[in-house]
């Protein structure tokens, strides 16, 4: 499932742009990494479990940066419903 976040068109990579999609109820997949802080990731999973949005977790930070396409670490992205 998560190849699905590495070809994807429609995505946020780090945790305040995820929360904020997710309060939009504009994200449709939250990728959150196990190792990220609790008190970056409890937010993201509590508003997701809220909306009934659904959670993959990714092993680390560091491949879930890699799934994203970006060098650093991510704590969080998410699948979003395209804004046309």
């Amino acid at each position: 499932m998560p190849e699905r976040l590495r070809s994807a068109m429609n995505k946020l990579v780090g945790a305040k742009q995820t929360l904020k999609a997710v309060e939009a109820g504009r994200a449709s997949v939250i990728y959150l990494a196990k190792d990220a802080e609790e008190r970056v990731s409890s937010p993201i999973v509590r508003q997701a479990l809220e909306r009934d949005t659904e959670i993959v977790y990714v092993e680390t930070m560091q491949q879930l940066g890699k799934l994203c396409g970006i060098e650093v670490g991510a704590a969080a992205a998410a699948l979003v419903a395209s804004q046309i």
